[in-house]
């Protein structure tokens, strides 16, 4: 396990702009990682997604796993040569994929069925930190139990002993030095659960801690109950992960309870209808508005996309179906996340964190439909700190149950 140099640049109330220096690039947070699920984000080059501001990005071990399997990557040279990218890379243990899963659970690990070739197969905590590290991630997770919301608390309580268990497992099976490795907290939607997952976890010692069991169809209220009663009990002096979260309004929710780290499918996946985020709202430029609109998509943004397209030519590629039009929306999506969560930290390290979350539930206020974009003037800010209500997580979906596993 390799040590992350961490400090924390800079915070008001329990907000905080942190540096994580990795082997491979200086992480500033708070930072939003694109998912490559397959050893790539959909639609995007590396040549254009190293062209987004993306600091670090995130695969997916079940996932990989299946196809192509970590030995033929391992035999490549590793992630960062088999995808051609030169940024950090974090890989997922594979348990909320699994999870999602009709599976058996034990004290030694799961048994399910892989979705691709129905092969029954069985996943640990030592058999997801073999495959990790053979991936060769900067960052690797360890391997937990993700429950379901609406889940008892009887099994809640056993599942956050067997996560305890587990972990302390992982750990033990994960020996490559050059590798940080994150410890999972769970406990489902009970503070005494969470606090002692997260107690446990802490006392068991990882380079970084992450908040698991959220994004599983709680809603953005319940979100941040939780992170009120799991993150003051998370050391100060690590960086802190809340996986599969991803709309501007949850993002800056979870920075304000002391979240540094994010990873989301939702950005890459709406681009690929055509919905775009802005600093003036969430808006879907195949709309019939945008067919002679000769504006860049957001002008407040320097995104390859936007310095150089259209709406009216992103909304005719859309309507011809030309595959560029998912990548150019993908291109804008990404890049915007990096500059909204860029924008959140300058506000972090200036003194004006506040006004910029109050920014972002004018602009995107939960439970809302979003404005328009270009329908009007934006409200109060706008192009300082807008944002739309984010979640999606993981995928989006309701809580883990039998079915394809979800995708980051």
């Amino acid at each position: 396990m390799r040590h992350i140099p961490f400090t924390v640049d800079g915070h008001q109330g329990m907000a905080r702009a942190t540096t994580l220096e990795l082997e491979r690039g200086t992480i500033q947070t708070p930072v939003f990682m694109p998912v490559g699920t397959q050893a790539a984000v959909r639609s995007v080059t590396p040549l254009h997604l190293h062209g987004t501001g993306a600091q670090i990005i995130l695969a997916n071990t079940y996932h990989l796993s299946q196809r192509p399997g970590e030995d033929l990557v391992e035999k490549a040279g590793g992630l960062h040569k088999f995808m051609g990218t030169h940024l950090p890379i974090l890989t997922d243990s594979g348990g909320f994929q699994v999870f999602s899963l009709d599976k058996t659970v034990d004290e030694d690990g799961v048994t399910f069925q892989y979705e691709v070739d129905g092969e029954k197969t069985f996943l640990s905590p030592e058999r997801s930190m073999d495959i990790q590290q053979k991936l060769g991630a900067d960052i690797a997770m360890v391997f937990d139990e993700c429950i379901a919301f609406g889940t008892e608390r009887k099994y809640a309580e056993a599942s956050v002993a067997r996560t305890t268990r587990w972990e302390k497992r992982s750990k033990e099976a994960h020996t490559r030095p050059d590798q940080s490795l994150f410890g999972i907290v769970q406990g489902g939607f009970w503070p005494d659960l969470r606090k002692r997952s997260a107690e446990e976890i802490a006392e068991i010692g990882f380079d970084g801690y992450a908040v698991g069991g959220l994004s599983v169809g709680e809603g953005h209220q319940k979100m941040c109950d939780v992170l009120d009663v799991t993150t003051e009990h998370m050391p100060w002096d690590s960086p802190r992960y809340l996986m599969g979260v991803g709309r501007p309004l949850d993002l800056v929710e979870a920075v304000a309870r002391g979240i540094d780290m994010f990873d989301c499918v939702i950005q890459t996946r709406h681009a690929r209808s055509g919905v775009m985020w802005t600093w003036h709202g969430r808006m879907r430029v195949t709309d019939k508005r945008y067919r002679k609109d000769f504006r860049p998509i957001d002008d407040k943004c320097t995104c390859y996309t936007c310095t150089n397209f259209s709406r009216a030519y992103l909304h005719h590629l859309f309507k011809v179906g030309e595959i560029m039009a998912a990548t150019l929306a993908s291109v804008h999506n990404i890049a915007w996340f990096q500059q909204y969560m860029a924008a959140m930290r300058m506000s972090i390290l200036d003194g004006s964190f506040e006004s910029f979350r109050k920014n972002v539930h004018e602009i995107y206020p939960e439970g809302e439909p979003a404005n328009p974009e270009g329908s009007g003037k934006p409200k109060s800010r706008a192009g300082k700190g807008g944002a739309k209500r984010s979640r999606g997580g993981r995928g989006g979906r309701g809580g883990p149950k039998g079915g394809k596993p979800r995708q980051r």
